[in-house]
């Protein structure tokens, strides 16, 4: 099986670590942000990963190699000098990455979740990771009903039911996606959410909750916390 690992991003809310490091390569722990991701996948059973590139990408490249140091193999979706964004970055990739649903996973996220051999339906294109809402993002971003993801517009914040809404939930930067999410989409710069909404919106759209470890390491306050928190050994 493949993922897809997305580590393009110039990553503004971390400036300045940012400035002359990629995001993916800033260090938690023992080890750059990234490896977890790279291990947790191989543990599971994937043998080829496709990171894409584009801000400081050649630090990735050199960093991480062919990924015969974690038994898997890394191949490159390079975007060149600007990054195409989420959508327009998965897009660009599937060439690499095939016919098969794959795992794509966001380079800026810490989650101790154990990937499972998962299959899709088959009229489902996506299934989403979801986690309780953070602290910086209350409102979350999708309700989650009867094991459909519906978008968030008409869901209420809170316990399920209450006012006759449902409970939101954050999307955890981890999914299983088909390419064919992508059918009809030219290479272009675009972001991922509206494809996912389209595709709910045909009930097309499955997921689970996670209630694990999972960190949103995307400013350096939130990098510094987890960060401490793997070296105290309490992850």
């Amino acid at each position: 099986m493949k993922a897809m690992i997305l580590a393009a991003g110039r990553g503004e809310r971390m400036r300045p670590l940012t400035d002359s490091m990629p995001k993916p390569l800033l260090r938690v722990g023992d080890r750059p942000l990234i490896e977890y991701h790279i291990e947790a996948l191989a543990r599971a059973g994937v043998d080829e990963i496709v990171i894409n590139l584009a801000w400081q990408g050649v630090q990735i490249r050199e960093t991480l190699g062919d990924g015969s140091s974690y038994g898997l193999l890394i191949s490159y979706s390079d975007e060149g000098a600007e990054a195409l964004e989420t959508g327009g970055g998965i897009r660009h990739a599937l060439p690499l990455l095939g016919p098969a649903p794959f795992w794509l996973v966001n380079g800026d996220v810490y989650c101790e979740f154990d990937y499972p051999a998962r299959v899709l339906d088959d009229a489902i294109m996506v299934h989403l990771l979801m986690v309780p809402n953070p602290e910086h993002h209350p409102a979350g971003d999708f309700g989650l009903e009867g094991g459909r993801v519906l978008p968030r517009r008409g869901a209420v914040e809170g316990s399920a039911g209450q006012s006759g809404g449902m409970q939101t939930w954050t999307y955890s930067g981890i999914s299983l996606l088909r390419p064919s999410l992508f059918a009809g989409c030219r290479k272009a710069r675009f972001p991922l959410a509206p494809l996912l909404i389209a595709a709910m919106k045909q009930d097309a759209v499955t997921g689970e909750t996670f209630d694990g470890r999972w960190v949103d390491a995307g400013t350096p306050e939130r990098l510094t916390a987890l960060d401490d928190l793997l070296r105290s050994g309490q992850a």
